[in-house]
């Protein structure tokens, strides 16, 4: 059996702990054996966005020990893992690092390709948009997108469709930025909410009641401007639709 360090994103653990018990759950239900380290922090992604990576390599080295010992890694949060994937290579490129940035995954591209896509069982009678967030879709190619010339897919979908009495609704651009970006809504804030706004109403002008996305980050963004404007649309990250029953 295949050893599964669960790794849960500092804001998830400090907002949104119902999405790291849902993804422990949902891999629990399929049989993984899966490990919470208790001594695990940051990626140290908010370091290295904000233009200090140079004293991030103690964070990057700490994770690299908490994970040491798995098969695989995995998060609910495309975002984290692009960060494990592709900015951990300031640090010494031992086997072991080199094991850790390849085998940490995104829940539903380990649950798709690692996993092999099984049954989740999931049930979940909403209408659902699905926002992507850039760093999965265009650095970890969770999705095809709009930019780039070639067929369609989306990983994240892929699973979603699985879920019973889950009807998909599409927004009419289907995978723009939601004005998140990490630090890019502090530093330009007025453009970032604007930017998310503009998102929201497209997925309402086409009846979205539920909006997901396998990142949280873009979704405490879009619900913030949700909840003070009042909008109509339900918050809900993947792994709670497809750890619901």
């Amino acid at each position: 059996m295949i050893k599964v360090g669960l790794f849960i994103p500092c804001y998830i653990d400090q907002f949104y702990p119902q999405v790291g018990i849902a993804t422990l759950e949902l891999l629990e239900n399929l049989n993984i054996d899966v490990e919470y380290p208790i001594q695990q922090t940051c990626c140290g992604q908010p370091m290295a966005n904000s233009g200090f990576e140079c004293y991030s390599k103690d964070t990057y080295l700490h994770f690299i020990q908490n994970y040491a010992d798995y098969d695989y890694i995995v998060a609910p949060s495309g975002s984290c893992v692009y960060h494990v994937r592709q900015h951990f290579n300031i640090i010494e490129q031992t086997d072991q690092v080199k094991h850790i940035r390849n085998n940490t995954f995104e829940l539903c591209d380990f649950i798709k390709n690692i996993l092999k896509g099984p049954d989740l069982k999931a049930f979940f009678p909403k209408k659902v948009g699905l926002h992507e967030g850039c760093h999965g879709l265009r650095g970890l190619r969770l999705g095809q997108c709009s930019e780039i010339v070639g067929k369609p897919y989306s990983i994240v979908e892929s699973q979603l469709k699985k879920v019973r009495g889950l009807e998909m609704i599409y927004p009419t651009r289907k995978d723009e930025c939601c004005g998140f970006g990490g630090t890019f809504a502090i530093a330009e804030e007025a453009i970032s909410v604007k930017m998310g706004e503009d998102r929201i109403k497209d997925y309402l002008r086409n009846g979205v009641e539920v909006l997901t996305s396998g990142d949280m980050s873009c979704l405490m963004h879009l619900e913030g401007i949700i909840k003070r404007k009042g909008y109509n649309i339900e918050i809900k990250h993947v792994a709670e639709i497809l750890n619901n029953k």
